[in-house]
């Protein structure tokens, strides 16, 4: 394959991670942004339904509760790609409020349009380095599920530093999550599940929430939707490995 990448793996869901944040090393670049065309409905949604549920860094702190106008339970998912398994969340769960971060500009437009068409309103979106928008963006223990799905595994050794998943980045998160939060991870990528498991495993404050029998992993959880490139890898035999923390401190 001509992409280090699993071929069910969505490759937009790379564009998460940031060189010039300060949880990594400067010159680093740890995404990469794909150039890709733009749709009609794509560009409907960047740029006539952005202004109402698009979010910038330079917002500032966000009210999580004044920004949805209620007190709900709140997801947080960086790397959305196309945004359909987000989508599909957001619909099938109206009493939850999300929050999407994606730096790819197709992948927004995308869901922004379909935002639109089915009158969601519990979802808003960052198109921005996710590390900034939670160092600046949400409040220390405002959120109650952070979801990070097929992150890119940057699979060569030399590439590791560029993967997203470091201990100050699990830190970050853990601090951002309440007390009884869930850090939901998902990879097709073995040994990206194992840095993983080692990486959040050691990181204070985390328990692991699976079963013995199957630890570390769970079993993909039936609100974790099923995306095409997973459909698509589970007919070719490719195995997902997901990992579900709960903040315990």
């Amino acid at each position: 394959m001509t992409d280090a990448r699993s071929p069910h793996q969505s490759p937009e869901s790379a564009g998460t991670e940031n060189a010039g944040a300060p949880l990594h090393r400067p010159g680093i670049k740890s995404y990469v942004i794909r150039a890709g065309r733009t749709t009609q409905a794509q560009t409907r949604g960047l740029m006539n339904i952005w202004p109402r549920l698009g979010l910038n860094v330079a917002d500032g702190l966000q009210d999580l509760d004044t920004l949805f106008g209620r007190r709900a339970h709140r997801v947080v998912e960086i790397g959305f790609g196309m945004g359909g398994s987000l989508i599909e969340q957001a619909e099938t769960h109206p009493e939850t409020d999300f929050i999407g971060i994606e730096v790819h500009a197709p992948g927004v437009g995308k869901l922004l349009d379909e935002a639109d068409k089915r009158g969601l309103t519990n979802l808003r979106v960052y198109r921005e380095d996710a590390l900034a928008v939670l160092e600046q963006c949400l409040p220390p223990g405002s959120i109650d599920t952070l979801q990070l799905f097929f992150p890119d595994p940057w699979p060569k050794k030399k590439h590791h530093k560029r993967r997203i998943v470091q201990p100050a980045f699990v830190e970050l998160i853990r601090s951002r999550l309440a007390i009884g939060g869930h850090f939901h991870l998902a990879t097709d990528w073995e040994p990206y599940a194992e840095w993983m498991a080692e990486t959040v495993g050691q990181t204070p404050g985390f328990a692991n929430t699976a079963d013995a029998s199957t630890a570390p992993y769970v079993p993909r959880p039936a609100f974790r939707p099923l995306t095409k490139f997973e459909a698509r890898g589970e007919k070719l035999g490719h195995g997902v490995w997901d990992l579900i923390y709960r903040r315990v401190d």
